[in-house]
């Protein structure tokens, strides 16, 4: 794990060494300067002469002026490197996300990988900074001030041996006992982002079923979930300031207490004022070295959790991905797809198949239609096609190749999907489009969209191609929505275009409309239409009948209606059974 985010540090590494490297330099300084205060105050104490004192004034503005320096520009090396690290832990993850396939993401939720990118990298990159800067300043200036202590008590001294030992037991089992707290609560925090991402999502819901104070209320629960235990752990971490203001106050009095006997019995002989002064102040430097280095054990145990589940992420392998470059397809001959044999279950449930012993073939260029009852693994057969799953058994072969054989990138350019679920993004309408196809003009727009039906609510808009769409394209209706994602798949110009019920919320004259465009903008091109209507296939080549994941029939509108019972039915109860049954 450690050398897997260590690997992200990358640009920053100077900045990274250079920092326990400066403040190893800041604390020698500081460290000295009660050493050479002592000096200086029994030099005033004795009456030395003004240029002695003098000297001796101007060592301790060197010193710390140069501790200042040293401490400064760690501050500044430190948070370049922790910014850097995180900001590159960020990309990684992203581009590692970007690269997952579909069965990655189903194993994922979506407010587990946020809450990872946000709140995760930022423990771990908290931690990162103190590791580098307070991780080294803390043990080193407690072992430093020991060293000093010692040469300059005396017996005044031992009371380290002591204080330090209840002091460091104490806070290692103060964090100890927190630790577990606050592990659970990274999982609650899932689980309500979880909530915050589903009430955001499906808004217009809550509103149109007025649920609006039971999402509240689940809300609530999430949060006061995590509340309780973040104040356990808080609280256990509260003993820490009571412990240590104890142990420096018992110090305290101690040293001036004992030192100031020591002075009076022996007359200075033994110890002097400039003695206990500096004696105060290592005492505070061991002791708050102790209560950083308690507060860096909670937040290095913290971040390794956080850690833990970020390297889960970047370790996590997509099941799909290209061949080795010199073995790879990289041009698909034709739209033709075939289907040997295939089986296909998802990993969630592997036991349960989707897809049974799947076998068919589709010329090049023909117009399919897929039709079948909900769940009957239609959106799973088409999304086989583009490698977005791997069949369990059998094989999918796309131009007379097995899609494994080819490059992804090459491949997923050559099949189009307009999916289920329409996804545009914040920006313009011509920026949508240009997802399509990133060089098109805007005469090839204009194109694309006329044949899906799209130009003409796009002249409407103020700005026509440079109308912005809102997040998650709010402020267009579902059939927009639609008609700009098949214009978008139109500009792609692929062998093979998909469409998973993506004309369910236009009208039925537009669906036909879309339909011819296609048929004479791309005769070369292979289209699947999965439909619930039989109206948006009965003119297909040849349309599929999916039952329970097999195939029940294939033929013409024609055939079928002659042949089969359950286009039949669909067909019927489409075109004279909704009065019938009061629908």
């Amino acid at each position: 794990m450690i050398r897997k985010l260590a690997s992200t540090i990358r640009q920053y590494r100077t900045s990274t060494i250079a920092t326990p490297l400066l403040v190893m330099c800041e604390v020698i300084l500081e460290c000295t300067i009660p050493f050479y205060m002592a000096e200086l105050i029994n030099r005033i104490s004795a009456g030395d002469e003004v240029s002695d004192i003098a000297r001796f004034g101007g060592i301790l503005v060197v010193m710390a002026l140069g501790s200042l320096a040293f401490g400064m520009i760690a501050g500044f090396t430190s948070a370049t490197a922790s910014c850097g690290f995180g900001r590159n832990l960020r990309s990684d993850m992203y581009a590692a996300v970007n690269d997952f396939s579909f069965d990655n993401i189903d194993r994922f939720s979506t407010s587990s990988l946020v809450t990872r990118m946000t709140t995760d990298i930022t423990n771990v990159q908290n931690a990162f900074m103190m590791l580098t800067r307070i991780a080294v300043r803390a043990p080193f200036m407690m072992i430093f001030a020991f060293i000093m202590a010692f040469r300059l008590g005396g017996r005044m001294a031992w009371i380290f041996v002591v204080v330090v030992p209840i002091l460091g037991g104490t806070l290692v089992r103060v964090a100890y006992i927190a630790m577990p707290l606050f592990r659970r609560i990274f999982k609650k925090y899932d689980r309500m982002n979880e909530s915050i991402e589903e009430n955001i999502v499906g808004m217009r819901v809550v509103k149109s079923f007025v649920r609006e104070d039971f999402e509240e209320h689940k809300f609530d629960v999430a949060s006061e979930d995590v509340r309780k235990d973040f104040t356990k752990a808080e609280k256990i971490l509260a003993w820490n300031q009571p412990v240590m203001q104890f142990c420096l106050y018992a110090v305290m009095v101690f040293v001036l207490s004992f030192g100031s006997y020591v002075v009076i019995t022996t007359r200075g002989i033994e110890a002097n004022i400039g003695q206990i002064s500096a004696m105060l102040t290592y005492s505070f430097m061991i002791l708050s070295s102790l209560m950083m280095t308690s507060m860096i054990f909670v937040m290095v145990t913290l971040a390794s959790e956080s850690a833990n589940r970020i390297v889960e992420v970047l370790d996590a392998k997509s099941d799909i991905t290209s061949p080795d470059p010199e073995n790879a397809c990289e041009s698909v001959a034709d739209g033709s797809i075939e289907f040997d044999h295939v089986d296909f279950a998802y990993q969630g449930n592997p036991d349960n198949k989707v897809l049974t012993d799947v076998t068919l073939k589709i010329e090049s260029g023909k117009t399919v239609g897929i039709i079948g009852s909900t769940g009957s693994g239609k959106s799973s057969l088409v999304q086989l096609i583009p490698r977005l799953y791997d069949p369990v058994a059998g094989s999918v072969k796309v131009g007379g190749v097995n899609v494994k054989e080819y490059d992804l990138d090459v491949l997923r350019k050559n099949v189009a999907m307009v999916l289920q679920k329409n996804v545009l993004f914040e920006g313009t309408i011509a920026e949508n489009l240009r997802w399509g196809n990133p060089d098109a003009t805007l005469d090839e727009m204009k194109e694309a969209c006329h044949l899906a039906c799209a130009d003409e609510f796009i002249e409407s808009k103020e700005g026509g191609y440079e109308y912005r769409i809102d997040h998650g394209g709010v402020n267009i209706s579902g059939g927009q929505k639609q008609r700009l994602c098949i214009a978008r798949a139109l500009l792609a110009k692929p062998k093979i275009i998909i469409f998973d019920d993506s004309t369910s919320a236009v009208d039925t004259r537009t669906d036909a409309m879309i339909r011819k465009g296609m048929r004479e903008y791309i005769p070369e091109t292979t289209k699947l239409i999965i439909a619930q209507r039989t109206a948006s296939v009965e003119d297909a080549d040849m349309i599929i009948v999916i039952d329970e994941g097999r195939i029940n029939a294939i033929g013409t509108h024609k055939e079928l209606l002659k042949n089969n019972d359950i286009y039949r039915e669909i067909y019927e109860s489409q075109n004279k059974g909704g009065d019938d049954d009061g629908r």
